[in-house]
């Protein structure tokens, strides 16, 4: 895991990075619709990323994007919250450190960027995932934030990115 780089998106990583995604969506079966899977922002996320007050960071070995985490202002957010999006991994890369170098960057992007909150969407089925996110400190909520557009999801989760005095 030494030789992968963590880097902002760029444009020539849309096409691997969404079939990468698409990929994870169809390994865990989640690929329906109300998901990433049918979303077409999939399809161009250097894009999507250039609005302001968000960041992607894509994960890359030997040149070939392995991996991606990233902060988006989703709509409908409460003042200082942003949401965790596009987290997924190559399978091989799994288990390696990889994902919680990734969260890390995005914790770190996300406080730089003046946010004091995280919120993330997530499915039963991502379990490993889930548990990754309780352990970063991410705490389950009991209905959807903002309006992502991702109906599918049935796990919502935030985390406090600075401490409440």
């Amino acid at each position: 895991m030494s030789n992968v780089v963590i880097r902002p998106i760029e444009p020539e990583d849309n096409l691997l990075l969404a079939a990468l995604i698409r990929k994870v969506f169809r390994e865990y079966g989640i690929d329906r619709p109300g998901t990433v899977y049918t979303d077409p922002t999939t399809d161009a996320l250097y894009q999507l990323f250039e609005t302001p007050g968000s960041v992607c960071w894509v994960a890359v070995d030997d040149g070939i994007p392995v991996g991606s985490c990233g902060v988006y202002p989703t709509e409908g957010l409460p003042f200082g919250c942003a949401e965790l999006v596009k987290f997924y991994l190559s399978s091989s890369y799994r288990g390696k450190g990889l994902g919680k170098r990734l969260l890390q960057q995005c914790f770190d992007s996300a406080r730089a960027l003046g946010y004091d909150q995280l919120y993330l969407e997530s499915f039963p089925e991502l379990a490993t995932a889930v548990g990754m996110y309780e352990k970063a400190g991410f705490r389950s909520v009991s209905h959807a934030l903002g309006n992502s557009g991702h109906t599918a999801c049935t796990i919502w989760m935030v985390k406090m990115l600075v401490e409440i005095e």
